[in-house]
């Protein structure tokens, strides 16, 4: 028995008992015909017994007391596996563990047997995850709101080194079995059609959306479990589905595919995470999918509101909703229409709640990211939003007049209407005008917002941006990931540091004890062969866990720069081979991240990246000094054995683009030391564990600013440096692609002839140097290994659940509130 944290009495004889029950009634095996995948849907889904009575509990508590929440709008969930991370999160890993080993089984086995859930890509999306950690570790309330995706992004796999995408079916056939269906949240969204005028009864003159289709939100919840509380709140993911899936009629007259059409068509809106949007059919689906989120989730906003007995004047006092990135901009127009055509107030009024609710985080400082859609096409699909768009624009452009009388650049630039030849809504300018808060994600980041990105706005709205710097939840990125490294933690500091991760800064009187050094390194050592392991299992590279593991894991972007590291790798190739001289550690260089279907050149930098591997990894030649594994099907589970296992963490952006990144955070966490550019969270990573326990190379952002004003020449860097020549003319031999020469050249070619938008050569020389004092200093296990404990021990200002309590201080203004 054990009454700690999430744990109500644990009873193990009843667990078993219930496992063994879904066993057979809800799986249909017997123990002995069940394999190890339906042991493990049969103890989710006893676990999911306990998390959904908790979720439903926590729901009513805090619907009796009417206190105020945050509702997280996000199209990405990167959410992770989420058995492991919830035992710990319940207090119950060890219960558990003992329970099933006397079924005949093993915790970590059935662990594998989980699929990642398909529900995000890259960062933004795991900030999603951690953030829903982090609220309900401290109890402020919240609902996550996201899309059932059935396929997810993709599945990724390497054929001759080219990726293939393949659909994620994360849920399998079985379902996933955390999730449970809340058919009784299901909402209707209505599609295209038109705008009517009417009277009303008081002779009011109005205006009426009349769709010409609808379709229906199905509602999943899966459970987010606050650490060590009785707190479980809902991530609520909405289902597409069609109104009347079949046409029994046209399925009797023969036409058997017209009769599933409606089906069909609603399931294309939650099929897939990010539609290719490089054609026009793509680019309907994307926007569908944006508003069918927002409209599920505004709708069940006030169905809680209303149900807990709220008048709509009081939404503002009682909710805030955080649009994380402009995706879920579409919720404002939306909530505006509601109050104006449904609750009957005028336009004040209703700007006045729905201006004092709504919050942004801008993700980027990229503007081609900076999400813009077609007047067009949002007329066409969303009439009635595409008129509250054109009036909050009217009325802003009269604030910008009083503001900068005559001024028409400055409207030009701040309008939220786009002119050109085809006219576009810009959807970050919609949000900074119409939220009460807009926050960057990195200190560096949103002064850069403030001063390139939006400074006018900053001077019509003073105060409305903020900074929150990210961070990462210590439970699944430590406690979780990395068991080795959590004993010995626990051991020196005690075992509150997961909710409290400024704690670890006890670890720092460790870093010059030889004997605590030494067990520090044998953890990593563990790590590096739990990897090892792991990629020799799936992809028969042996490695040296002896080497110096060198990791690259994040989206696949030219700004992130992945092809500076495969300069880097070229360069060490030619020198191993050209220099008899040259000496350097045996290196691992570890990759691995997803490129955009769409996405040409990130394409063409895997399959490069992959043939220099081919090459590398089989080349008696080099001695086992040099390696490259590009892992496929980058993902959460994943992650997980690759961080704990990096000596070396590259964070190597163009300075000024990475708005924050929190792989970084991560990997230093776990006793990575950075190479990184004075880039996004890079520069408070560099202030919490001091310049020279991290490696900064590279051009500044004014620097880089300045180099794009004055012209960037490639071919100044290529004839100047021989070392940067030789690695860019091996891309266009056949070294790599035997009797294929120039199948690399792709690369080359952006970088030398397409103008190097990045900056990749003007940093190759600062980045090699940076990589050799790296080469020095690993030799010098006692200096690493200080290094690497300090590194662990300084970074607590990265929890998330600091970056929340900055939310909820800052912007949203909520108090925690305890389930009992």
């Amino acid at each position: 028995m054990t009454t700690r944290g999430q744990t109500q009495q644990f009873d193990k004889a009843l667990f078993k008992a219930s496992v063994e029950k879904h066993l057979v009634t809800t799986y249909a095996k017997t123990p002995e015909t069940a394999d190890s995948r339906s042991w493990y849907l049969a103890v989710g889904k006893a676990l999911a017994e306990i998390s959904t009575g908790s979720l439903l509990e926590t729901e009513k508590q805090l619907a009796e007391q009417n206190v105020r929440s945050v509702n997280y709008l996000s199209l990405e969930f990167l959410i992770g596996r989420l058995t492991g991370n919830n035992l710990i999160s319940m207090g119950l890993y060890e219960e558990v563990s003992a329970a099933v080993e006397e079924l005949g089984l093993n915790l970590t086995d059935l662990l594998e047997e989980e699929r990642d859930p398909a529900l995000g890509n890259g960062g933004l999306g795991r900030l999603a995850a951690c953030f829903m950690d982090s609220l309900a570790a401290q109890e402020y309330p919240a609902v996550g709101y996201g899309l059932h995706y059935e396929y997810g992004l993709f599945s990724q796999s390497f054929e001759g080194g080219h990726q293939v995408e393949a659909p994620d079916a994360w849920r399998g056939i079985e379902g996933y079995p955390w999730e449970v269906v809340r058919p009784e949240l299901g909402q209707t969204v209505g599609l295209f059609g038109s705008v009517e005028t009417y009277t009303d009864k008081a002779g009011t003159i109005c205006r009426r959306w009349v769709p010409a289709m609808t379709v229906e939100g199905v509602a999943w919840d899966l459970p987010i479990v606050g650490y060590d509380n009785k707190s479980v709140y809902p991530l609520r993911l909405w289902e597409c589905r069609s109104p009347a899936p079949f046409n029994l009629a046209r399925f009797n007259d023969g036409d058997y595919v017209g009769a599933q059409y409606g089906q069909l068509e609603a399931g294309n809106v939650t099929k897939v995470l990010y539609p290719n949007d490089n054609h026009d059919q793509g680019k309907t689906l994307r926007l569908m999918q944006q508003y069918f989120h927002c409209a599920c989730s505004i709708a069940d906003i006030l169905r809680r509101h209303f149900a807990a007995g709220n008048k709509i004047e009081d939404l503002a006092k009682l909710e805030s909703i955080q649009l994380n990135d402009t995706h879920p901009t579409i919720a404002i127009p939306e909530l505006m229409r509601i109050l104006i055509d449904e609750h009957k107030l005028g336009w004040d009024a209703a700007w006045a709640i729905s201006s004092k609710v709504f919050a942004y985080t801008n993700h980027t400082l990229l503007p081609e990211a900076l999400e813009r859609w077609s007047e067009s096409l949002i007329a066409d699909m969303l009439p009635r939003h595409m008129e509250i768009i054109f009036e909050i624009n009217h009325r802003f452009m009269t604030l910008v007049e009083e503001k900068w009388p005559g001024n028409n650049e400055i409207k030009r630039k701040l309008s939220i209407i786009e002119e050109g030849q085809q006219r576009m809504v810009r959807m970050a300018n919609l949000c900074v005008v119409s939220t009460y808060a807009v926050n960057g994600v990195a200190a560096l980041h949103s002064e850069l917002v403030k001063r390139d990105l939006f400074p006018e706005f900053n001077e019509l709205f003073p105060g409305r941006l903020h900074n929150v710097t990210n961070g990462v939840t210590p439970r699944r990125w430590l406690k979780f990931c990395n068991p080795g490294l959590t004993e010995l933690v626990n051991e020196k500091i005690g075992t509150e540091w997961p909710a409290k991760l400024d704690q670890l800064s006890g670890l720092a009187k460790f870093a010059e004890d030889k004997k605590f050094q030494k067990r520090y390194l044998a953890v990593k050592k563990d790590n590096k062969q739990r990897f090892a392991d792991w990629v020799q299992d799936n992809m028969g590279i042996e490695l040296d866990t002896n080497a110096i593991f060198d990791v690259q894991i994040k989206r696949l972007h030219e700004y992130k720069r992945q092809h500076l590291n495969l300069l880097h790798i070229l360069s060490l190739y030619h020198r191993l081979l050209n220099e008899p001289t040259f000496d350097m550690h045996p290196r691992v260089f570890i990759f691995a991240a997803k490129a955009a279907p769409g996405y040409a050149l990130a394409k063409d930098i895997i399959f490069a990246i992959n043939k220099v591997a081919d090459k590398v990894n089989n080349d008696p030649r080099l001695g086992g000094k040099l390696k490259v594994v590009f892992v496929p099907d980058y993902r959460v589970s994943l992650a997980e054995i690759i961080i704990p296992a990096a000596d070396v963490s590259e964070q190597i952006s163009t300075a000024g683009l990475e708005a924050s990144g929190t792989g970084n955070m991560k990997l230093a966490l776990n006793g990575a030391l950075t190479i990184g550019t004075m880039d996004g969270a890079n520069v408070e990573i560099r202030e919490e564990v001091g310049d020279e326990n991290i490696f900064i190379f590279g051009l500044l952002v004014d620097e880089v600013l300045k180099q794009k004003e004055e012209g960037h020449d490639p071919y100044r860097y290529y004839h100047a440096d021989s070392l940067l020549r030789a690695s860019l003319d091996l891309l266009n031999t056949d070294e790599f692609t035997p009797g294929n020469p120039g199948q690399l050249s792709a690369i080359r070619q952006n970088l030398l002839d397409g103008g190097d938008p990045y900056l990749v050569l003007a940093d190759f020389a600062d980045y090699v140097k940076a990589h050799e004092k790296i080469d020095a200093e690993y030799r010098d296990q006692a200096t690493w290994a200080r290094k690497t404990i300090l590194n662990t021990a300084l970074v607590g200002k990265f929890s998330s659940d600091r970056s929340i309590r900055d939310y909820v201080n800052n912007i949203w203004k909520l108090k925690a509130v305890s389930v009992k």
